[in-house]
């Protein structure tokens, strides 16, 4: 198979964290977009990458943070909106029920489990030890800290962070842009 050379949009932990799993997954890594930083391994700025990187040779991966979910979700829209293709990354050693039920742009990692019949949108990130329960709905632009539990039927609205060890009870419903706290467990009803 042939994969696209990738750029890793975000230079810092995540992007890091990023470099390793694509160099994992067998793609060519490139180097990083970065649009405030300059150093080592960073190509340039998006406005650089746009007159300089063909779309059709390259793809990038999103690695902005949590920090400004609306922000990281502009840029995912202008990187779309340039040609550029940004990649599914599913580690092999994930278990994901059905694949056709993820979405552009996620990223999901080692040990993590997408179970019977959820659905998970773009630009998720899903960490190490979560778990999205079936018949679950993860909807655009969210976070699942590690070892976060969706349980059965829940829905988790954009622009979300749902933190470290935190339990979503079954059923529940989380409203977009919420920001659930590590260890906190959320039951609504």
């Amino acid at each position: 198979m042939n994969k696209k050379k990738i750029l890793i949009y975000g230079s810092k932990e995540f992007g890091k964290v990023m470099k390793g799993l694509v160099e994992y997954l067998g793609y060519p890594f490139q180097g990083y977009i970065d649009d405030i930083y300059q150093g080592e391994e960073i190509v340039g700025t998006f406005e650089y990458v746009k007159k300089k990187i063909p779309a059709n040779e390259y793809a990038i991966v999103i690695a902005v943070g949590y920090r400004d979910l609306s922000a990281r979700w502009v840029i995912y829209r202008e990187v779309r909106k340039n040609s550029y293709e940004v990649p599914t990354l599913i580690h092999d050693k994930a278990y994901v029920h059905d694949k056709k039920k993820i979405g552009q742009g996620t990223i999901i990692m080692a040990g993590a489990v997408i179970d019977y019949n959820a659905v998970v949108g773009e630009l998720v990130t899903v960490w190490p030890g979560v778990v999205v329960n079936h018949d679950c709905n993860i909807g655009n632009n969210i976070f699942l800290s590690p070892n976060a539990t969706i349980c059965g039927g829940a829905r988790i609205g954009e622009d979300s962070f749902i933190g470290a060890g935190s339990i979503i009870i079954e059923h529940n419903d989380i409203p977009p842009k919420s920001f659930i706290k590590a260890g906190q467990t959320y039951f609504n009803h």
